[in-house]
């Protein structure tokens, strides 16, 4: 569901929304999609990151109608530049509340990545989730004028 205002959201959609998140890790899936699917992935990547033991890496995470780049929040450093296309599900978890996913198609070897990142909030999570949408409604509609012009 899109707020009523989000037309307003939609010119600084354009130039890329920023969120400043925790990256949490990434693992492997079967599907593009799915919200069962998403939850354990997620479950394994908060397992995973507690074991480890590390401090999580601060990032920028751009969302734009392009797709997403991250980028190191200390260096700026890119980490990856993700296109909406290859993008197939977002979600901000359930269970782990605080937590923004995505599940994408690598480019090299067209495995399909689920990554995680840690909000500050768990409003911020669906806020994320929420503008990732508005992104590929955006696309979505960009693709469809081209395909008609």
């Amino acid at each position: 569901e899109l707020p009523e205002n989000w037309t307003d959201t939609r010119e600084t959609l354009l130039e890329g929304m920023l969120f400043s998140l925790k990256y949490m890790g990434m693992t492997l899936v079967e599907q593009p999609k799915g919200e069962e699917l998403s939850a354990a992935a997620i479950k394994r990547i908060v397992a995973t990151a507690k074991a480890s033991g590390k401090k999580l890496q601060k990032v920028t995470l751009k969302v734009s109608p392009r797709g997403i780049v991250l980028n190191d929040s200390g260096t700026n450093e890119l980490i990856e530049n993700v296109s909406i296309y290859r993008i197939s599900y977002c979600t901000a978890d359930k269970i782990h509340d605080k937590v923004f996913a995505y599940i994408a198609q690598n480019q090299l070897n067209e495995n399909l990545e689920c990554h995680a990142f840690l909000c500050t909030k768990r409003k911020m999570a669906q806020a994320v989730t929420l503008t990732v949408a508005q992104a590929f409604k955006i696309a979505f509609e960009f693709w469809q004028a081209a395909k008609e012009g």
